[in-house]
């Protein structure tokens, strides 16, 4: 759209052209089943095993390791429902439930600022009496988890720790590493699940800090088409989608030639950013995301401005250019986030929160345009 700054990355991302380019051509060209031993099928398997060879090679992984799904939603769903299962088929055969004790559960452990593909399944799991669930709280000084808390709340039936690599509203990146390292260190006792299995969805770090699946240590990891952005796995299946397939191979290609240059300048026009909202608005300004002891992913933005009118979605309904959001796309719009709250921001911050999140293609001049359109907006609120 024409004048239109869209700084709402987050959510979701245009496509590049080569990847338009790629998804026209496997429709063109690589139409046939890919599970068909004739030509045009064996035209659509080729194309979907070098997409997989990108995919892993921006991964650190082996193409082996990579499954696709129909989406980011489905792929932790599967990851979830795959680790009961387990539990249920192998962790459960010396666990014979006697007239006292009822059949034992697999116990979760996960966190408030999950994405809803994760947390609705949880809740579902936990409500449906599948498995336990345990919510580890949100450092309020650093405003991730802390690896010290994720291992009080292991218990003997822990099957599964699933933490998110980097949170899409503050852009806080979480200690996966050091929590899976600490999970694989310990020693299990009998009676006690033999291992337990690391998760993490990894959708808003893709494209924009490097992501390794060996250098991480984790046992799966889910990656978002539409965000670059597939999953990581082991144990399971699929039908393929030759087109969207090609467009995410082409994409990780990208990723893996391009992804310093993309980090750094999202990082100098985020940082453009946060100097010119402090000129245009001194004094008036909380930062949700810049937190002691935490990094970030270097497009996000999540800023305050103060005031007693100033809600979020009233300043974004307030600017002619801008496209941005008060939080993510899955939640309520008009509430403030209940991330924000978990890291200790006080409501009447937390409800004027903008998360201003910025793409490969945005510019200085882009940002100059945006602090104009906010500072219009802020105008016309305080003088309504």
């Amino acid at each position: 759209m024409d004048g239109v700054i869209y700084l709402d990355y987050n959510a979701t991302t245009p496509l590049e052209p080569e990847v338009v380019e790629s998804i026209q051509d496997a429709l063109k060209s690589a139409w046939g089943n890919p599970s068909s031993s004739h030509h045009a099928g064996k035209s659509a398997k080729a194309l979907i095993d070098q997409a997989r060879e990108n995919v892993a090679r921006m991964l650190g992984a082996k193409s082996s390791d990579i499954v696709f799904t129909s989406g980011g939603t489905e792929a932790d769903n599967m990851i979830l429902q795959t680790a009961v299962e387990y539990f249920h088929k192998v962790c459960t055969k010396s666990r014979t439930p006697s007239r006292d004790h009822a059949k034992p559960l697999p116990h979760i452990i996960s966190s408030h600022m999950e994405h809803p593909a994760v947390n609705v399944m949880l809740q579902h799991l936990q409500d449906t009496s599948q498995a336990e669930i345990s919510y580890v709280p949100l450092c309020k000084v650093t405003g991730r988890l802390e690896v010290k808390d994720v291992l009080a709340a292991i218990r003997s039936n822990t099957i599964m720790v699933t933490v998110m690599l980097a949170n899409n509203e503050t852009g806080i990146i979480q200690p996966v590493k050091e929590i899976n390292d600490a999970i694989k260190a310990l020693t299990r006792h009998p009676g006690e699940t033999e291992r337990i299995f690391v998760h993490t969805d990894a959708a808003q770090a893709i494209g924009k800090i490097p992501v390794d699946v060996h250098e991480l240590g984790v046992d799966y990891l889910t990656v978002v088409g539409h965000k670059v952005r597939l999953v990581f796995a082991r144990l399971l299946y699929l039908t393929e989608n030759t087109g969207m397939i090609a467009g995410l191979g082409k994409a990780c290609e990208l990723v893996t030639k391009n992804l310093a240059m993309y980090q750094q300048q999202m990082e100098e026009c985020r940082d453009y950013l946060e100097t010119k909202l402090h000129e245009t608005f001194p004094g008036q300004l909380h930062f949700n995301g810049k937190l002691p002891g935490s990094t970030r992913l270097p497009n996000t933005c999540n800023v305050s401005i103060l005031g007693d009118k100033l809600q979020g979605h009233n300043v974004l309904a307030r600017c002619q250019r801008l496209q941005a959001s008060v939080g993510a796309a899955c939640h309520a719009q008009n509430r403030p986030s209940s991330i924000l709250l978990a890291t200790g921001i006080p409501e009447s911050i937390a409800r004027n929160a903008l998360r201003l999140s910025l793409g490969r293609s945005t510019t200085k001049a882009d940002v100059d345009i945006v602090i104009e359109d906010l500072h219009q907006a802020v105008l016309a609120l305080n003088n309504s």
